[in-house]
């Protein structure tokens, strides 16, 4: 279905709650201790191995592309701290909701414990399409991009996509234009949903934070779909636009930046990817997208004869007990299938161990309440977990509504605020009741303002 601009909604709401609380599993270490005096004397002397340092940096986004080169990048781990989410590290590192949700299905996305190891997927194959212009994969919500000018670089951006009913369309197209600070004219079928909701939009949203196309667009060729930025960025990897295709604001800046009218930019669903490196083959599975889901047996057995083909022509062995194991978790991670393989079979084990940085880019900082703050009582839990889970997801709405858990007695309450008069607080109120079906209250301030 076509439309006249999109309008993104980041649906997480209270429904989530029953898919988010799984444990995690902690083993304990022991320590052994030397009882013969020959082994007590020798331990003074020699010191244990310094553990290896952790990196830093790490690069996520810019990658160097030699001749056939389909596997780029690298997968690494990070430990958690305090008030982290897998939503703020994965817009840190360059992946979306998907890519990090997919690669830790234990981690609880909004509450991960302290001390969590979480697997950064920062390693992709590259889809089967010329490497020109922009290459869109929405089956694993990713943008490549082949600058013309650098045949030896690729760069790769998550996207947000269309849902199921405003698929994104397949096909090749080019960019037609481009615009800073776009205006947003609201489509007729945008009206007509958001009014089943009580909810009127304007005919146009001009430019600035409630305009969701963001600070920067580009038309494409497709009549009325355009790739742009969002308010609403921690929506990115997901399938909750109107069919437009969406990156992070940082991302599209850069990427507005390189990008020229007329370049090509094809879309395609690719779900089974496949790479040769350093002599092993690499599988990555997705899911496919809804309007794909039917064609999931057609897929698979698609991929069968190719990996078929490749075994035949390499001769190899494929181990096909992997081969149905990666596209059973679909967890969007390159894994080797060969027989035997080189690399370790356990992720991690090989991953590269970043330090965590002093502060996640984007992270959402809320600010103290005030007794001359006006706020909002969101809801009451007798869980601390689904309390703080819900504050963090008010925390990443776009824009941002600050929120936080507040105890009392045996209950946990979810506060938002703080918000500067009564209009702002009501109109923040209407926000989280129709984007989270809950019914909230204003609280006016326990102080006036003299």
């Amino acid at each position: 279905m076509l439309i006249s601009g999109c309008k993104k909604h980041l649906v997480l709401g209270i429904k989530l709650f029953t898919l988010i609380f799984i444990s995690t599993l902690f083993s304990g270490c022991q320590n052994w201790f030397f009882k013969d005096n020959t082994e007590t004397l020798l331990s003074q002397d020699i010191e244990a191995p310094s553990p290896e340092p952790r990196l830093e940096t790490i690069e996520t986004h810019e990658f160097q592309l030699a001749k056939d080169q389909t596997l780029i990048g690298n997968i690494a781990v990070i430990e958690t701290r305090e008030n982290d989410t897998l939503s703020d590290i994965a817009r840190h590192f360059g992946l979306g909701y998907n890519d990090i949700t997919n690669a830790n299905p234990d981690i609880s996305p909004w509450t991960p414990k302290t001390g969590s190891r979480v697997i950064l997927p920062i390693q992709f194959i590259l889809p089967d399409a010329p490497h020109k212009g922009i290459v869109l994969n929405l089956a694993n919500m990713r943008m490549f991009y082949y600058p013309k000018q650098q045949p030896d670089k690729v760069f790769t951006y998550p996207i947000g996509v269309g849902r199921d009913g405003w698929n994104t369309p397949t096909g090749a197209t080019s960019i037609v234009d481009k615009k800073a600070n776009p205006t947003w004219a609201v489509p007729d079928s945008i009206h007509k949903e958001h009014l089943l909701k009580g909810d009127i939009l304007p005919s146009v949203v001009g430019a600035g934070p409630n305009n969701p196309l963001g600070l920067y667009a580009m038309h494409l060729g497709f009549p009325n779909y355009l790739i742009h930025g969002t308010n609403k960025p921690y929506g990115i990897g997901m399938q909750i636009s109107h069919g437009c295709v969406q990156l992070y604001p940082e991302d599209i800046e850069v990427l507005f930046k390189k990008a020229a009218v007329g370049m090509a930019v094809k879309i395609i669903h690719q779900p089974y990817l496949t790479a040769w490196h350093e002599d092993q083959l690499y599988l990555e599975a997705n899911a496919p997208l809804e309007k794909w889901a039917q064609d999931k047996a057609k897929l698979k057995k698609q991929l069968l004869k190719q990996l078929k083909t490749l075994s035949t022509k390499k001769n190899v062995s494929i181990d096909w007990s992997k081969v149905d194991a990666v596209i059973e978790k679909t967890n969007g991670i390159p894994t080797p299938i060969l027989e035997n393989p080189t690399e370790q079979n356990n992720l991690t084990a090989s991953a590269i161990e970043l330090a965590h940085p002093e502060q996640l880019n984007h992270q959402p900082i809320v600010a103290d309440l005030k007794d001359t703050d006006w706020s909002i009582f969101v809801a009451s839990f007798d869980d601390e977990i689904r309390a703080q889970q819900l504050a963090m997801m008010l925390n990443h709405q776009g824009p941002i509504i600050p929120a936080r858990k507040v105890q009392k007695d045996n209950s946990f309450h979810v506060i938002a605020g703080p918000f500067k008069n009564k209009k702002e607080a009501n109109l923040i109120a209407k926000r989280i009741e129709m984007d989270f079906e809950i019914k909230v209250k204003p609280i006016k301030p326990s102080v006036s303002v003299n």
